[in-house]
């Protein structure tokens, strides 16, 4: 299941693998919870937003349920949290770099993942490129909220 913002980027969401597209712009938490899982929620909610979208996750996720969030730097009322017995899991993958702890272990996710690469099991969705003089550009883009997929930045000043 994918929760997103437009048709179009359900379309790629459901290219991807999807198998259920939610348009959060056009069907509130509430509803599509209502719709999926018969008013229960969700056993497990992975959340890449974070921000006000945790508040979402803690209502999506069913009692007991368990929330995985990327991207947790923020204030939260957990107030949904307490009350629906949830376990909030938090992943920062900068932490084996930090701190370094863990960076064999992370060294082989990453080695994994190139092997996927490799087999071409991973497709990331790459939206737009932007050479390093155009460094503004790309944050611009990116905070806009057009982009669909990532955005990459070359070493190159001649894309």
């Amino acid at each position: 299941m994918n929760r997103c913002s437009s048709n179009e980027k359900g379309i790629i969401a459901r290219r991807l693998g999807a198998d259920v597209i939610i348009n959060y712009q056009q069907q509130p938490v509430e509803e599509f919870v209502a719709e999926h899982t018969n008013g229960e929620g969700f056993d497990v909610v992975f959340d890449t937003v974070g921000n006000d979208n945790l508040q979402n996750a803690f209502k999506a996720v069913k009692l007991n349920g368990t929330i995985v969030s990327i991207v947790s730097l923020s204030h939260q009322d957990l107030t949904l949290l307490h009350l629906k017995g949830l376990t909030l899991h938090l992943v920062f993958m900068l932490i084996p770099m930090l701190f370094g702890k863990g960076r064999a272990h992370h060294g082989e996710i990453l080695s994994k993942l190139a092997q996927l690469v490799d087999e071409g099991k991973v497709h990331p969705h790459l939206d737009k490129i932007f050479s390093m003089a155009e460094i503004a550009s790309a944050h611009q883009y990116a905070e806009s909220g057009q982009a669909i997929g990532k955005i990459a930045l070359t070493q190159s000043f001649n894309v």
